[in-house]
This record gives structure tokens, C-alpha cells and sequence, in this order.
């Protein structure tokens, strides 16, 4: 019935525990998190872009669950549209080679990662915080921004505000520092398209009071140097074309009989001494 010949059963034989739950290599899921979609779970494949909340992505994952929702997982569904994610500028690590993996011909070190940081070299495998800045995509090491503290990207000298800084795969207390960047940003976002247009709107009433307002004539402007013909004034009613002198009681004789329209025209044998009429040569 056992236990014979000699046999010394262990505990594990006689007594039934309970088994541990197995434990996720944590290592091996940072590794993953940072090599691989959200949303598709399949290697990352350029361009890579961000969301606001630090989530790694294909762009073309992004278009294809925009195209079609019901493929987005629940952890993507704050995405609404391609302005919900940042493209990236990722910094490829020499040191890593790909190829080798492939083709077997050489040793390829899994720890490895595609991308460093710019600024001080610290590969982006997981061991280390990154971010990226919301204004420019570039991506760095969070200990290069404490390190060399600055407003504007060391990379592309493109400034930022802090926060524009994004944590990429944020856990726990960084995450929910990124939904409130991401809220901050949203809402200066939508306080400055309201000051623009509010701008817009009183540089249109300014030109339309302008277009409005009246012009100032000449004779105004000019002043009492050339005052104002009234046209009461007699040398206003001779300008007109009815009148006539031979007609007008307030001229003199003498002025008249100059033009030959006065009676004694008839009479006259020669040239006028003022007016040249030759009828008379």
C-alpha cells in the first residue's frame, strides 16, 4: 500500500496546500509595455505617438480603433480624435540591433532597448522614468529635466510649460497627476481661443466704428482761410448758367453795353475797345 521498502514520504506527498498564484515577471512586463501597442498588444510600429496620458501607440492603431470604436480596449477610450495623441521624437539607441534576433548569427541582448535619451543616454526600457512634452513630442529622461532645469526643450529649444511634461506609462500617483495636466491643458487651450476671439470681435467693432464714422471735408478741415460760398451770395447766382448781365438790374450801363447783347451794338462801327468782335474788321 506504499511506504514500503524503505520509502520516506515528504509533506508535500501526504498533505494537499494550497498552490501560490503565479507571479507576473515584472521585468518582462515593463519590457513589453514599452515595446508594445496599446491598444493591438503588437510591437510598436512608426509613428509612435502618446496620449495625455503617457500610453504608448502605432498611430495607425489609433486611426483604425477611431474608424471603428468597438476595437479601442477601455483603457484608450478618452481618445476622440487624432488631437487626443502627441506624434514622438524618440532618440534610436546605437546599441541596439535588432537584426541580430532574427537572424540567430549573434548574441541579442533582450534588455537592450530601441530608444535613449538624448541628453544624458539612459535607455527607455522601462527601469527608468521618461517623458515627453505635449508642445514638441520630444521624449527624455525625467532625470535629464531635473537635472538641467529649463523652459524650453533641450532638444528642439522649443519652450513648455510644466504642464506640457508628460510621464509616459504612468502608474499610481503619476497618473493621476497626467489627468490633471491633461485637464489644465484643455482648459488653457479653451481660455485662450476664447481670448483671440474676444480679440477678433473688437477688432471688427473697431473697424466697422471706423468705416463708420464720417470724413471731415476739405473746407472744413481747411479752415477760415477759404470760408464758405453761401449761395445767397450775388457772385454765387452770376456762376449759373441762365444768367444773364443785360438782364441784371444791379449792373451798370457801361458794363453792359461791353457785351454784344446791349442795344447800342447795333450802332457800333468798328471794333469794341475792350472785346475783340470781328464783325467790325
Amino acid at each position: 500500500m506504499g511506504c514500503d521498502g524503505g520509502t520516506i514520504p515528504r509533506r508535500d506527498e501526504l498533505v494537499r496546500v494550497k498552490k501560490k498564484p503565479e507571479q507576473k515577471d515584472k521585468e518582462a512586463e515593463l519590457a513589453f509595455r514599452w515595446r508594445h501597442c496599446t491598444i493591438k498588444q503588437l510591437p510598436l510600429q512608426p509613428p509612435i505617438v502618446a496620449c495625455s496620458l503617457g500610453k504608448l501607440y502605432s498611430k495607425e492603431a489609433v486611426i483604425e480603433g477611431l474608424l471603428d470604436r468597438s476595437t479601442l480596449p477601455d483603457s484608450a477610450l478618452h481618445i476622440k480624435n487624432l488631437k487626443d495623441v502627441k506624434p514622438l521624437t524618440l532618440t534610436p539607441n546605437p546599441a541596439y540591433d535588432a537584426n541580430k534576433a532574427e537572424t540567430g548569427d549573434g548574441y541579442a541582448d533582450g534588455g537592450k532597448s530601441p530608444f535613449i535619451c538624448p541628453v544624458i543616454g539612459l535607455e527607455m526600457n522601462g527601469k527608468y522614468k521618461f517623458c515627453a512634452l505635449w508642445t514638441c513630442g520630444c521624449v527624455m529622461s525625467e532625470r535629464a529635466l531635473k537635472e538641467v532645469k529649463s523652459s524650453v526643450c533641450h532638444r528642439c529649444q522649443k519652450p513648455f510649460e510644466p504642464s506640457d511634461v508628460v510621464i509616459l506609462n504612468a502608474e499610481g500617483d503619476d497618473l493621476k497627476r497626467m489627468e490633471d495636466n491633461a485637464a489644465a491643458r484643455k482648459l488653457s487651450k479653451k481660455s485662450k481661443k476664447k481670448r483671440e476671439t474676444s480679440t477678433e470681435t473688437s477688432n471688427a467693432e473697431d473697424s466697422s466704428s471706423r468705416a463708420k464714422k464720417p470724413k471731415i471735408k476739405k473746407e472744413e478741415k481747411a479752415g477760415p482761410s477759404r470760408p464758405r460760398v453761401e449761395p445767397q451770395d450775388p457772385a454765387f447766382k452770376k456762376a449759373k448758367e441762365d444768367y444773364s448781365v443785360a438782364k441784371d438790374p444791379t449792373a451798370s450801363e457801361v458794363l453792359k453795353s461791353i457785351f454784344t447783347t446791349h442795344k447800342t451794338a447795333s450802332e457800333q462801327t468798328r471794333a469794341h475797345w475792350v472785346t475783340y468782335n470781328p464783325f467790325y474788321n
